[in-house]
């Protein structure tokens, strides 16, 4: 452990950050003295209904009741309600300007560049509000969309919202049973699609697989075809369909009716993996996710109006929405659909110096690419606005980090935060007030009750255990989709310990009140039963120049009769490499010297390709099930099923 942070904040920073304006809101209004952020977060979750009346408060949230009972139920999870007696609405929130400045900038990877201000992202929101009115939709309908991440996904979501409808969402480039797999269950009345879309130089036509989805989906009532690739797309043989310049027609722009409906009225649908069988159907409220996402960017964040938010993401990753409702804040939205590793890997730097950007977020591995890559920003590329890096998808290795502020920029917040779909945000996160420690997530987010417990459910520090969260919070979910008096989702997150929200990440709380991720509780391996996280392995591996990326999984041991565990390691190597014995020995010895021998492998295999989901996450369970012989549910959910072949029946691991 390093005695020297990475980074520290400056007087000036310190002073006019968004959370030391809040503490002075806390002390004025309570009368509670927070000196440091550790006496803040005490107070966030000892006086929960305080808090979240002054985030509330603090952030400027419109609604109707808000100043009134901030929680009833309290001692409940689940259970817990949230202001009951206050109403709503999420878009009106998020269009609170309608000046004209910049409220969206868009880039696509083959150069298409736009930009829209406040103005006129009402006044389209405002139009398109009115023929979906006019559609037949009413608060709690459904409103789905297959679109890549372009304007006019923002405008169809805040469209639907201001209605009172309820919008999910999932990028194009999942297949026609994937999308079924979601949107049948939630029975949509209206659909939003794009014609195709590109990524990586190609362009992809989806009528034909539209036309395909269209006819599973006898809930759709209207298709609203967005053109993307072409003008006007054709829409022959397509039941139902309008293109979205045809549907908007009719409409002149004037004050949207906003429906301020109940805090906890159904926002979001969001949807699990589906790596393990049917996606679950993940419902998130208006208000919980309005206020959890506001205390991120205000506070975590340090993001302030007119700053430009930018996160590497698609329509069909919970990064999308929490990236969407910056606007809340005052902040512009940066989009990018695309490739993000086009121009040699530049394109989104480039893009961060073009718009401005702030806040810079992408994945763990998109830095670990970067590095690899031998990109280095900081002689590149200006990055003179960028003041914070965010980092998920996966943890970000101690490495990550040298990387960054070697690499990218020096004077700067990297942030690397964790949550994920189930609460739409984040469990443990950045603090602009405090230093950046080398492998370290800063902090615990405020209102969250964070803790690491072991297999008794006792709560340690400085060893490795279950994140869980010990009280109610505004962004848990409201329920799982068709889940008659909540079994899903009770079992979900309150089975291993009752009444305590056990998120499955295998996670250890530093002697500084940071956080170090080891990877996913149920990808833990457990060899003669010591527990190893997985991404201990990854820190190590994939610091070998060789080796572009690894997936590490327990195999049972002997197949026949299985009494142990072994570790095996698959690797993919830089193009035209082989794994040979003398890298397979760099490999372990490197394991070894840094970990310990109960970490090395027992077997390492050279791959083609690593198995991921849509939004870019390794499926261990799924590689862990094919060599095991046991089926993959729902390969759709993956972004290339494909390699689970490299996988399957390999004699190397019979032997």
């Amino acid at each position: 452990m390093t005695d020297k942070p990475l980074w520290q904040p400056g007087p000036a920073r310190i002073a006019n950050a968004n959370l030391t304006a809040f503490a002075r809101e806390v002390r004025r209004r309570w009368e509670v003295t927070a000196n440091d952020y550790a006496a803040l977060h005490r107070w966030s979750i000892a006086e929960p209904a305080q808090f979240w009346q002054t985030v509330a408060s603090f952030c400027r949230v419109r609604g109707d009741g808000l100043d009134g009972a901030a929680l009833s139920d309290g001692d409940r999870m689940p259970g817990a309600r949230w202001f009951p007696d206050a109403r709503l609405n999420y878009a009106e929130n998020l269009l609170r300007r309608r000046d004209r400045a910049t409220a969206l900038v868009f880039w696509s990877e083959e150069r298409l560049k736009t930009s829209v201000t406040y103005a006129e992202l009402y006044s389209e929101v405002s139009r398109l509000a009115q023929a979906l009115r006019a559609a037949g939709v009413t608060p709690g309908d459904r409103v789905a969309a297959y679109l890549p991440n372009v304007p006019g996904a923002i405008i169809a979501m805040l469209a639907a919202t201001s209605l009172g409808a309820t919008w999910s969402s999932c990028s194009p480039d999942f297949g026609e049973q994937g999308v079924l797999d979601r949107f049948g269950q939630i029975e949509p009345k209206v659909l939003f699609a794009a014609d195709g879309y590109f990524y990586n130089g190609k362009t992809i036509d989806l009528i034909e697989r539209l036309r395909e989805i269209a006819g599973q989906l006898p809930s759709v009532e209207k298709i609203v075809v967005v053109p993307y690739t072409r003008p006007r797309p054709p829409l022959a043989g397509l039941p139902r369909a309008v293109n979205v310049h045809d549907f908007m027609a009719p409409w002149r722009a004037k004050e949207i009716a906003f429906e301020r409906l109940p805090f906890d009225h159904p926002l979001y649908i969001l949807y699990s993996s589906g790596t393990t069988g049917v996606p679950k159907c993940i419902v998130h409220g208006a208000g919980g996710t309005l206020l959890q996402h506001m205390k991120e960017h205000q506070l975590h964040v340090d993001l302030k109006s007119g700053e430009r938010l930018f996160y590497f993401t698609t329509c069909g990753w919970m990064m999308w929405n929490w990236l969407a409702s910056a606007l809340a804040s005052g902040a512009g939205l940066v989009l990018y659909d695309g490739s993000p590793l086009i121009a040699g890997g530049r394109v989104l730097f480039d893009l961060a110096d073009a718009a401005r950007v702030h806040a810079f977020g992408v994945s763990a591995k998109f830095l670990d690419s970067a590095a690899k890559a031998g990109l280095r920003p900081r002689l590149t590329h200006r990055l003179a606005s960028m003041r914070t890096l965010l980092s998920t998808g996966s943890p970000l290795a101690p490495e990550g980090f040298d990387y960054v502020y070697r690499d990218i920029k020096r004077d700067l917040h990297l942030a690397s935060i964790s949550g994920g779909t189930d609460l739409i945000s984040c469990f443990v996160l950045g603090n602009p007030l405090a230093p950046v420690w080398r492998g370290e997530i800063q902090c615990a987010g405020l209102g969250m009750d964070v803790a690491v417990f072991d297999e008794n459910g006792r709560a340690v520090q400085e060893t490795k255990g279950e994140l869980v969260c010990r009280r109610p919070f505004p962004s848990m979910p409201v329920g799982f989709w068709s889940d008659a008096g909540g079994t899903k989702y009770r079992a979900a997150y309150f089975e291993k310990f009752p009444g305590v929200w056990c998120h499955g990440d295998y996670i250890e709380q530093t002697s500084r009140g940071g956080y170090v991720i080891y990877g996913r509780s149920d990808a833990v391996l457990n060899p003669g039963g010591v527990r190893i996280g997985t991404a201990e392995i990854y820190r190590q591996v994939e610091s070998l120049d060789e080796v572009v990326e690894s997936l590490v999984i327990g195999q049972e041991w002997p197949p026949a009769k299985p009494v142990d565990v072994r570790v095996v390691l698959f690797v993919r190597l830089r193009e035209g490499l082989d794994l040979d014995t003398g890298l397979i020995e760099r490999i372990k010895r490197r394991i070894r010297e840094n970990t310990t021998p109960r970490h090395v492998p027992a077997v390492i295999l050279q791959v083609a390709d690593i198995p991921r989901t849509k939004s870019g996450k390794i499926v261990e369970l799924a590689v862990r099930n094919i060599v095991h012989g046991r089926p993959v549910k729902n390969v759709d959910a993956l972004a290339n099923p494909e390699a689970l072949a490299h996988y399957q029946d390999r004699p190397e691991l019979r032997a």
